[in-house]
């Protein structure tokens, strides 16, 4: 019984260890990158060999200036390092004596073994010298002439810097823009057309004083995001968001009456006996939907059937950091005409 004992613990200890050499076959090896082409490209390529802890191919991508005494040192650099991130910036160039030199904005998120994670942030400055005058092997491709990256207390996102050199700063990221579009994706990514996903919203900023502001307070400002979601035959549906200093990205919901409607013998295409509000309700879509700047006012204009006879609409003004619903029109008949009738009119403002 013993034996039997023995060898099944063995067996389980094989097939443990087994499932551990399968997983780690099975982890995705970092990708290989070797491309010469731009100076993005090397520092890209760079990072993909270190990430491989390819290093003699890394220590390659340096020109005569190596990154450490010598190559052994640049090896014990990354003892612990299980993978590095790269972010790059906006590049600037200078020409110099047959040679372009590129300054390259550089932030990276290195990740240790057990885990924990540090941030680096800096300029690579890379050298490509004209190929036109470079008469006799070996040939000298773009390469890194010297790099200087300091930890950096940033988040990785955040810690990129604007420029290196003379460059161009990084355009300033629009965060509440950012949060509208996730938002909208993680919320509609699923139900609106696909050929609208990938648009970009627009975007209307909203200055307003507000109703306690006292004289010389500047004036708030809000920005609206409009996000188209689907085009039917005859009703375009979208999504808004909005943002302000204080408020994180919310949609914006638009209140609608909830009508009885009544016809002759209960029959839609007879004649229209009369209608009343028998409530409110809110709704996350606008159909057919319009924001005029000027008015600082949304539309919206739902038809019940292609020809538009029978349709409803609604007015929604911006007051106070915020819109409200100030009236609303039903035109309940299918007769061949547009004849609405205004069934809420808060149009005098408080």
């Amino acid at each position: 019984m013993r034996r039997v004992l023995l060898a099944a613990t063995a067996l389980l200890s094989l097939a443990i260890s087994g499932q551990a050499a399968l997983a780690a076959d099975d982890a995705p090896e970092a990708p290989y990158v070797d491309d010469r082409s731009s100076a993005e490209a090397v520092i890209r390529s760079l990072y993909s060999a270190i990430n491989r802890h390819e290093f003699a191919r890394a220590w390659g991508y340096y020109g005569d200036a190596k990154p450490a005494k010598d190559f052994d040192s640049f090896v014990k650099g990354y003892d612990g390092t299980d993978k590095v991130e790269v972010a790059t910036g906006a590049i600037s160039d200078e020409g110099a004596a047959g040679s372009i030199f590129y300054n390259v904005p550089v932030a990276i998120r290195a990740t240790d073994k057990s885990g924990g994670e540090k941030v680096f942030a800096g300029c690579y400055t890379l050298r490509q010298v004209n190929a036109q005058i470079q008469a006799v092997p070996p040939f000298d491709p773009i390469h890194i002439e010297k790099g200087a990256l300091k930890p950096s207390p940033a988040n990785f996102e955040e810690a990129l810097p604007p420029s290196c050199g003379e460059g161009p700063p990084r355009p300033k990221k629009d965060t509440a823009l950012e949060q509208a579009k996730k938002a909208f994706l993680a919320t509609y990514g699923n139900q609106c057309d696909k050929q609208f996903l990938g648009d970009e919203p627009e975007i209307f900023s909203i200055k307003y004083k507000d109703k306690d502001a006292k004289p010389g307070d500047p004036d708030k400002e809000t920005r609206l995001f409009h996000f188209s979601c689907s085009a039917a035959a005859y009703n375009e549906s979208s999504v808004y968001y909005m943002t302000d200093e204080l408020s994180a990205v919310q949609q914006l919901q638009f209140a609608e009456p909830k009508m009885d409607i009544r016809y002759e013998n209960n029959d839609s295409d007879g004649k229209l006996l009369g209608m009343s509000i028998v409530g409110f309700e809110t709704t996350g879509w606008a159909v057919n939907s319009n924001y005029d700047p000027d008015t600082h006012t949304i539309t919206t204009f739902n038809k019940w059937r292609g020809v538009g006879d029978a349709s409803d609409s609604g007015t929604y003004l911006f007051r106070n950091g915020d819109f409200s619903l100030v009236q609303y029109d039903v035109d309940a008949s299918y007769d061949g005409e547009e004849n609405p009738q205004t069934v809420v009119d808060y149009n005098t403002a408080p």
